[in-house]
């Protein structure tokens, strides 16, 4: 099969999945009965060395995109080392259109373009593997690396597809829509290679995970 046919089926494929889950939602009836958990406003400004500063504001246009939900962006930094984004979106609901927005289709913009994509491990404390999506954005010499992924109802996912997948499952199951979106960035500091940035977002990334379930109910 050609790439641009594999290209169109995946967006079909996408297209019928997102449908069908829009639908199914939409006809289950509007309780969404997510466990209590604390604001992701409310996560902590410490994680292992990196000391949080003051939560990064949203305007109005970006909220309102965003729709009904728990956002927060804050950088966080330890001495040597550039600074390390963290963004937490949590969405008590899913069934009136407020769904995760992708940063595969957010983050380009003012320049920047994915310079190369593709899916990475992460530990847990326990040693279990979570697959998580890494992406180098670019714009003119500089940088910057990413990971993120979709987490609910205690299972980490990378692939959107999937998560789309789930959400359906889950509303089925558990009459439960919420979901969230956790995503790590750094930038590629001058004669910094890119390994380096890599491992420092993935040590970042690996302190956060046990802390997370407080504010992203399982």
């Amino acid at each position: 099969m050609s790439p641009d046919r594999q290209v169109a089926v995946r967006f079909v494929l996408a297209v019928a999945l997102i449908s069908a889950t829009a639908i199914y939602v939409h006809g289950r009836g509007h309780d969404d009965p997510s466990p209590p958990h604390q604001d992701v406003m409310n996560f902590p400004r410490q994680i292992g060395e990196w000391q949080g500063g003051p939560d990064l504001p949203f305007d109005a246009e970006t909220l309102k995109v965003l729709g009904p939900g728990e956002f927060m962006e804050r950088d966080y930094e330890t001495p040597g080392q550039p600074l390390v984004d963290l963004y937490l979106a949590y969405f008590p609901s899913q069934r009136t259109g407020d769904t995760i927005h992708s940063p595969r289709h957010c983050l380009p913009g003012a320049g920047w373009e994915f310079a190369q994509e593709s899916e990475m491990q992460l530990r847990e404390p326990s040693g279990q593997p979570i697959t998580v999506n890494f992406y180098v954005i670019a714009n003119g010499n500089d940088r910057q690396v990413v990971l993120y992924w979709y987490q609910a109802h205690g299972r980490v996912v990378a692939s959107e597809y999937q998560a789309k997948f789930y959400q359906m499952w889950d509303a089925m199951r558990l009459n439960r829509t919420d979901g969230s979106l956790v995503r790590v960035m750094t930038a590629v500091a001058p004669g910094e290679t890119l390994e380096h940035a890599r491992d420092r977002a993935v040590g970042f990334a690996e302190q956060l995970l046990p802390l997370l379930g407080t504010y992203i109910p399982n």
